[in-house]
């Protein structure tokens, strides 16, 4: 590796993770592109898909423990919800990551492409009055978390994220989870999934060691600082930053995959 790709893949990886504990996701929405794209237009390693998946599993594990370590005294992680949904999500991630070995990198690219389609839209309904629940009241369907968190580790799984830039969305727009417990639980839930999407990209051989462990320093490193950030900023911003990061995410692989 030269010292300009290395000096790349860390900074991918600390503007990834960065973004990951500001919004509460895992940052492969961000990194996933970054890492696919960037390094070759300047010349440098042109990584495929099935590599760029199995770098971002293991980056993704380590930016959501980080994030989670650092918001471990907040008390905003809603732990029944993170349970329900991190068993179903982890099943789902490992057999997603493991299967993706099977299929082919456009293929990859298209599952990406609809996950980030899915979440967009999601990302532009209302959702008025969410942030008006007291944290301590706060309910949810378990039915749906369970089969949304399953269906999103399969899918997300496949192209090694975790699936939180979906699964923000569907907490907050269908199980109606305020805001900021949102950020904290998706991080708890995106750590779970983690483990088994990267368990599977390892067992599959996708996963290179040096770029991933650049990224791994860069997360740690990262992660807790974007958390301290997501405190001190309001709600409808960490919503609008989430919703323009997964929209412009999703044009820039749907006009690669139709071109």
């Amino acid at each position: 590796m030269t010292l300009s790709l290395v000096i790349i893949l860390f900074l991918i990886g600390f503007i990834g993770s960065f973004i990951s504990g500001l919004v509460g996701i895992g940052g492969s929405i961000i990194k996933y592109p970054m890492l696919l794209y960037i390094p070759p237009a300047l010349g440098l390693t042109a990584y495929t898909a099935h590599e760029v998946s199995g770098i971002s599993a293991v980056q993704v594990f380590f930016a959501t423990i980080s994030g989670v370590w650092a918001l471990r005294k907040d008390k905003l992680i809603h732990y029944r919800l993170v349970a329900y949904m991190g068993v179903a999500i982890i099943i789902g991630s490992f057999a997603g990551g493991y299967g993706g070995k099977f299929l082919a990198p456009e293929t990859v690219n298209l599952v990406y492409g609809v996950l980030a389609a899915i979440a967009a839209v999601m990302m532009f309904v209302p959702t008025k009055g969410i942030d008006d629940i007291p944290l301590e009241q706060v309910a949810f369907h378990r039915p749906i978390a369970v089969v949304a968190a399953l269906v999103v580790g399969i899918a997300s799984g496949i192209v090694g994220a975790a699936g939180a830039f979906i699964l923000v969305p569907i907490m907050l727009l269908v199980l109606r989870i305020p805001t900021r417990m949102t950020i904290a639980s998706s991080l708890a839930v995106t750590f779970i999934s983690s483990i088994g999407s990267t368990a599977g990209k390892v067992l599959a051989g996708d996963v290179l060691f040096w770029p991933s462990l650049l990224m791994v320093v860069a997360s740690v490193l990262a992660a807790p600082l974007g958390v301290r950030l997501s405190k001190r900023i309001n709600t409808k911003i960490l919503q609008a930053i989430l919703a323009v990061l997964i929209l412009g995410t999703a044009v820039k692989i749907w006009l690669d995959i139709l071109q």
